[in-house]
């Protein structure tokens, strides 16, 4: 069974993408953007001549550069590459042929390419004459990561419905009961309902504000002497334990730093360009609701059902995997020796 060969011209040529990592493939659309004349092509350098005008060999690298950023692993014969720059040849000595490149719509078109080139091109040699240096990578972590000091607790909790619930589980915790046997037998958290209520070492910020601020408050041992609502329902809490957060070595987060500190840099250049210019905007920056005049309602024509336009509304929904109804999608992740550990017992 043959493969289906999809044409490379419906891909277009003006697909461009926008990165300080990426660089620019020399399209033919692209090229057509600068007012300089192209450069001129030798037939050493050439992979083909079509009606006397060769197409250089840097083309097809950027050719099959693009491809190998789009295509996803996609493997394409040369030949079929060579074919499709000779179509975009044809393509583009017809259109000239036709004055096509003179209309209003293609030199605004070419316009908004040269501009995106130029930005991308702008963004590249900014950031190769300002690169992001180990100190300033150092420095980021020590203040950001390694300078946060931040506080994990290890917690227990007892989640019910009603206050009323809660105070009466606090008469017995108060009487001597055990807090992890309460939480096996009425907590409404399902995964901590099984082991005591434990909700293992997380950091406050990963819990609603009602929780992590009660937590917070507790002595070490110690278990709320009232019960904190929070949008979940009722809460007992029990601060088993408390300690600094040991923060990831350098080497973990310096690929995560270093684009940080790349789009920073950009954004400070750009904003001192900004304050630089004389900017002046010309449009109202918020659309004005349209005025709508109601005709009196004795002469009002009656619209036709399909003349009514459906009013058009928008959800946005969050899918989060819940570990426990107090932290839903606040879960601390699982350390990666705690996870080897698991992995041992299972083996």
């Amino acid at each position: 069974m043959k493969k289906a060969y999809i044409p490379l011209l419906v891909i277009g040529t003006s697909l461009i993408a926008v990165g300080c990592d990426q660089k620019l493939p020399n399209t033919a659309a692209p090229a057509a953007a600068t007012s300089t004349a192209a450069p001129v092509v030798d037939k050493a350098d050439a992979i083909a001549s079509v009606n006397g005008k060769y197409i250089p060999k840097s083309t097809l690298a950027n050719l099959e550069k693009e491809i190998a950023m789009r295509g996803q692993g996609q493997s394409i014969p040369k030949e079929k590459l060579i074919e499709e720059l000779i179509q975009r040849e044809l393509l583009v000595q017809d259109a000239e042929k036709k004055n096509l490149d003179k209309t209003p719509e293609v030199l605004a078109n070419v316009d908004d390419a040269k501009k995106s080139i130029l930005t991308q091109a702008e963004v590249q040699e900014f950031m190769k004459n300002n690169p992001v240096t180990d100190a300033e990578v150092k420095a980021e972590y020590d203040t950001k990561v390694a300078g946060e000091k931040a506080i994990e607790y290890k917690a227990r909790h007892i989640l019910v419905k009603t206050e009323a619930e809660a105070k009466k589980l606090l008469a017995e915790l108060d009487k001597g009961a055990d807090f992890a046997k309460l939480a096996d037998k009425n907590s409404l958290d399902g995964k901590e309902s099984q082991n005591g209520g434990d909700l293992g070492w997380f950091v406050a910020s990963q819990m609603v504000e009602p929780f992590s601020k009660a937590v917070m408050a507790l002595e070490k041992g110690k278990y709320t002497t009232a019960p904190v609502q929070t949008q979940f329902g009722w809460h007992i809490i029990l601060r088993e334990d408390s300690r600094p957060q040991t923060p990831p070595p350098l080497e973990a987060v310096k690929e995560q730093l270093t684009p940080f500190l790349q789009r920073k840099k950009l954004q400070t250049m750009i904003e001192n360009l900004r304050k630089e210019a004389k900017v002046e905007i010309l449009v109202p920056l918020k659309d004005e609701p349209a005025k709508v005049q109601e005709a009196p309602a004795e002469i009002a024509p009656a619209l036709p059902e399909e003349a009514i336009p459906e009013e058009a509304t928008t959800e946005t929904t969050q899918a989060v995997e819940e570990k426990a109804a107090v932290i839903e999608e606040k879960t601390p992740a699982e350390k990666p020796a705690e996870k080897a550990k698991k992995e041992e017992k299972k083996h």
